[in-house]
């Protein structure tokens, strides 16, 4: 196994921040030993400073895209956090089919839902899917979900949107049936007609303004801020509020909590707030 000394740790650790906001305490050394060391044997460095040395050179970017592509986390599972899915549908959805103005050019009411990392396509698909069943092709509501994340291999799966049958476990059976398809070695394929309610796009939550066109009615970003530090969770937090309809929601992981001095969103209930 390579070595990583405390400098060449100080090195990563800064790279990964001040480009991804990712905070790599001294507890992430082991992983970040364990992930890379693959990366420098294939790309022929002899040590983790060779390899730094190489990615802060690379032109193209593309190196320290597969360093946070090795470094990102993307453990997640369809209907995670329940609670979050049962709120949107308990309560955002009929808000938003009684209550929400039509747009003025199309005549319609306007859904947009984000998520936020949304890792390898589990969590907006279970968006989709919550959407297809509560509205389905209702003529007076356009929805749309919007997916990023910073991970480029994720996103592939994601656009993919093939799963193993462990995967899908979380699915309840009749969902898996109405919009997946049995692939012959056991994994499971989603239909298009849920893929075509989701653009997966990437970016880096860093990005100083995320320039979008319209507002969202709902953001979900969960287990995501876990990775950043006090400062960079409220500068997001302050970008998500700026893409937040009046009213509309931020739905963040059961560990992560939101500063409720901020004045910028209303605690509604554990780990979901709304903007005020």
């Amino acid at each position: 196994m390579l070595q990583l000394s405390d400098e060449e740790f100080q090195l990563i650790r800064t790279l990964v921040y001040d480009n991804f906001g990712i905070n790599l305490g001294e507890h992430k050394r082991n992983l970040v030993i364990a992930r890379l060391q693959k990366v420098l044997l294939a790309g022929g460095c002899s040590s983790f400073r060779e390899y730094y040395e190489h990615v802060v050179r690379d032109p193209t970017a593309h190196s320290l895209l597969t360093l946070v592509d090795q470094i990102s986390t993307n453990h997640t599972y369809f209907f995670r956090e329940n609670e979050h899915f049962d709120f949107l549908v308990e309560e955002v959805l009929p808000f938003i089919k009684n209550n929400k103005k039509r747009d003025a050019k199309t005549g319609k009411k306007k859904l947009r839902i984000w998520s936020a990392g949304c890792s390898s396509g589990e969590e907006p698909y279970t968006i989709a899917m919550l959407l297809k069943e509560a509205i389905g092709n209702e003529p007076d509501i356009e929805a749309a979900i919007l997916a990023t994340d910073i991970s480029v291999s994720a996103l592939e799966t994601a656009k993919r949107g093939i799963y193993t049958r462990e995967k899908v476990a979380h699915v309840p059976n009749y969902l898996r049936q109405r919009y997946f398809t049995p692939l012959k070695d056991g994994a499971w394929q989603v239909k298009e007609e849920l893929k075509e309610l989701v653009l997966f796009r990437r970016l880096n939550l860093m990005t100083p303004q995320f320039k979008f066109k319209g507002l969202f009615d709902v953001i979900f970003c969960r287990n995501v801020m876990i990775y950043f530090d006090k400062p960079t969770q409220r500068e997001l937090i302050a970008k998500f509020h700026r893409c937040t309809e009046p009213g509309g929601y931020l739905l963040i992981g059961h560990s992560e909590t939101i500063d409720r001095n901020s004045n910028l969103y209303k605690y509604i209930r554990p780990s979901i707030y709304q903007k005020i």
